[in-house]
């Protein structure tokens, strides 16, 4: 008997290029043995779109034989899973990381964005890289993710998780956000600001790096905590042992109430008195590799740097 593999194929299903990237990437996974299972949102979604254009085919989504399909929740746990292959940019990296949570399955990024930080391959390496997948010559590495937790008065009344950030914002664009910031049990600063982002190494390339924050190498383990537009004299990012906690209060004297955000997906209004704590999760996102280029590499090709002139070490 056959080994059944399943892959979970997510990806921007409301754009084209999502759609056809979608059909084949599920065309090259059966022709190599392998299940494609769809979320069933999205299948939902494509075949809607499918059955506008050719409302008398009921047997067809993705340009495939539905037969040849398996829907996640349906017909496959998330446990049944080897991995996910996800096309797109890292919103939709962000996106299939929440969907395969509960199952830590590791993710295969193809770039159809634009930076695509998080991602492994281009659109036009896609068939190259299923092959890859067939044969499981691909490594899994670990990134570190956040757990998040909101209090009132002592009492935890909302928690979640992030592998980019966790940010408590303002809700009000016209007033600022009154905070204390804590760092291993201490209180460190208190200012009125814009916001602050409590990051992770894979998080210091997106909103972090955006607000004046270092960019970490993935495979440094820290915490960064970064004030958005603070006024205060001392504000300046942080970067802190990942065993700490970092915590950030919304003060109850503040003018207006705040809003936490994690990797922009999730979200939890602030009252005034509302507490946030940030710890390194124990379940880090497992992400897909399939060359050992160095992230310096990754960070000169993705915000295209000027390296003309490097000779290297004298040799």
């Amino acid at each position: 008997m056959s080994e059944i593999r399943r892959v979970l194929v997510v990806s921007r299903s409301r754009a084209d290029e999502g759609l056809v990237a979608t059909g084949i990437a599920c065309q090259q996974l059966i022709s190599h043995g392998l299940i494609p299972v769809i979320p069933l949102e999205e299948f939902n979604e494509a075949q809607a779109q499918h059955l506008r254009f050719s409302p008398q085919d009921q047997e067809h989504v993705f340009g495939i034989d539905i037969k040849g399909l398996e829907i996640l929740g349906r017909d496959c746990r998330e446990d049944q899973l080897e991995l996910a292959i996800v096309l797109g940019g890292d919103g939709t990296i962000l996106r299939a990381a929440e969907i395969v949570r509960a199952s830590n399955t590791p993710l295969l990024g193809i770039n159809l964005g634009h930076v695509g930080f998080l991602a492994e391959g281009e659109r036009h390496e896609l068939s190259s890289l299923i092959t890859r997948v067939a044969a499981r010559d691909y490594q899994v590495t670990e990134r570190l993710a956040l757990d998040v937790d909101v209090l009132v008065d002592g009492e935890k009344v909302y928690s979640t998780w992030a592998l980019n950030e966790a940010t408590v914002e303002k809700s009000a664009r016209e007033r600022m956000l009154e905070v204390v910031l804590e760092v291993e049990g201490h209180p460190l600063s208190s200012f009125g600001c814009d916001g602050v982002v409590m990051a992770t190494p894979t998080g210091s390339t997106a909103y972090a790096f955006s607000a004046g924050g270092p960019v970490v190498w993935p495979s440094v383990e820290a915490l960064l905590m970064v004030p958005l537009s603070a006024h205060a004299l001392f504000s300046r990012p942080l970067v802190v042992n990942p065993d700490s906690m970092l915590a950030v209060e919304v003060l109850r004297r503040s003018a207006g109430s705040g809003v936490l955000w994690c990797d922009g997906r999730r979200t939890y209004e602030l009252a005034p008195g509302s507490r946030v704590e940030v710890r390194r999760s124990e379940q880090p996102v497992r992400i897909i590799r399939l060359s050992d280029s160095p992230f310096t590499n990754r960070l000169v090709s993705k915000f295209a740097l000027p390296v003309a002139g490097w000779r290297g070490p004298e040799a």
